[in-house]
C-alpha cells in the first residue's frame, strides 16, 4: 500500500470509535473498516489494535459479545456505547478545532506578522 500515512499519536482510539460507530465489527473488521474509510491511506497493526480495543472496552466506550464472522469463525464483535458516542463527538470536535488551528498557523507568512 504505497502512499500510506503514519498514524499520529493519540488518534487510534478515536479512529476505532469511529469505525465501530458505523456498525458492530469484530477486531479484524475494525482494521479493514479503518483502511476502507481512509481510502487505504491508513493501516492499523493488529499489535496496536487489540490492546486499544481492550482499553476502550475497559473504559466502557465499547462493549463486546461473541458471534460468528462471515467466514463462520467465532469472533468478538464490538459496538459503541452511549459513553463511546459521547467520547467520539468530543474527540472529533477537539481534533477538528486543532486541525483548523494548525492549518491556519501553516498559512502564516512573514508579511502577516
Amino acid at each position: 500500500m504505497a502512499g500510506q500515512l503514519n498514524l499520529m499519536q493519540g488518534t487510534l482510539d478515536m479512529l476505532i470509535l469511529k469505525a465501530v460507530s458505523l456498525g458492530p465489527l469484530h477486531g479484524y473488521g475494525v482494521l479493514l473498516r479503518i483502511q476502507q474509510i481512509s481510502g487505504e491511506q491508513l493501516a492499523i497493526q493488529q499489535g496496536s489494535l487489540y490492546p486499544a480495543l481492550f482499553r476502550l472496552e475497559h473504559q466502557g466506550l465499547v462493549v463486546s459479545e461473541w458471534g460468528e464472522s462471515d467466514n463462520k469463525r467465532k469472533a468478538k464483535f464490538y459496538r459503541l456505547t452511549a459513553a463511546g458516542r459521547s467520547r467520539l463527538r468530543a474527540e472529533a470536535d477537539n481534533w477538528n478545532r486543532m486541525a483548523s488551528l494548525i492549518a491556519g498557523i501553516l498559512t502564516v507568512t512573514p508579511e502577516d506578522l
